[in-house]
């Protein structure tokens, strides 16, 4: 049984696994091409496994940011998990030996893939529910940090520009998106949160416009869901 659910894990971890593959090694490719060491991706990748985060810091430590000025860009860029994280607290209320892991990982794909997991999985025993959240969170990092090492190492043995490489990681946001929309077959709340985000951008200060998208969008979305519906004649 335990390989069954790691086989499910890993077939509905997919997606990731080709975006990880991707935009982790292009996180290689960049930290490399700005004169750090090839190992220092993989690192990254291990102890602080944060996408996003990874790249800003390595820019801003390459443009000679301090480390006050990276702890502050750092938390405001990170913000959004405090607003995503709280709608997983019932799904790791029950998780046991794996919560602390499940909360480590969980980055906005790992999230992506656990919210809507249980409109697409069916469960036997309880305990297959926290193993399949288990292995789908370290498969989603196993794929990262093998995407930072593959990306590195290209990075030290071929002569590869690094211009426009972050965007690959916005890339891996859409296609993830396309992805949760087609998988459950709701598309409302992913149209309610894109139109805040962008009223959000436009109408909002830079360093408070993507934590309130994120608070507000889960406020929307809440509301509409729990929206009783009319009974049918």
């Amino acid at each position: 049984m335990k390989h069954g659910v790691f086989k499910r894990a890993f077939k509905y971890s997919i997606p990731v696994l080709l975006g990880y593959l991707a935009i982790g090694a292009a996180f290689g490719l960049m930290l490399t091409g700005k004169s750090y060491p090839w190992y220092l991706a993989v690192l990254m990748s291990i102890v602080m496994y944060a996408g996003s985060g990874q790249y800003l810091a390595v820019s801003l430590f390459a443009s000679g940011a301090g480390i006050t000025e990276l702890i502050l860009a750092e938390f405001v860029l990170n913000a959004r998990h405090i607003a995503y994280s709280i709608s997983m607290l019932k799904k790791f209320k029950n998780t046991g030996k794996y919560k602390a892991y499940l909360i480590f990982a969980l980055t906005d794909e790992t999230f992506a893939l656990l919210s809507s997991m249980d409109e697409t999985q069916e469960w036997g025993k309880p305990e297959e529910r926290n193993k399949f959240m288990f292995y789908v969170s370290f498969l989603n990092q196993v794929y990262w940090v093998s995407g930072s090492l593959i990306g590195a190492l290209a990075g030290v043995v071929l002569p590869l520009g690094t211009e426009g490489i972050d965007f690959a990681l916005t890339a891996l946001f859409i296609v993830l998106l396309i992805e949760q929309i087609i998988r459950t077959r709701k598309a409302a709340p992913f149209i309610i949160s894109s139109l805040i985000t962008i009223l959000a951008v436009v109408f909002l200060p830079k360093n408070i416009s993507l934590v309130s998208a994120a608070a507000l969008s889960l406020v929307f979305v809440h509301i509409i869901n729990h929206i009783p519906r009319g009974k049918k004649c």
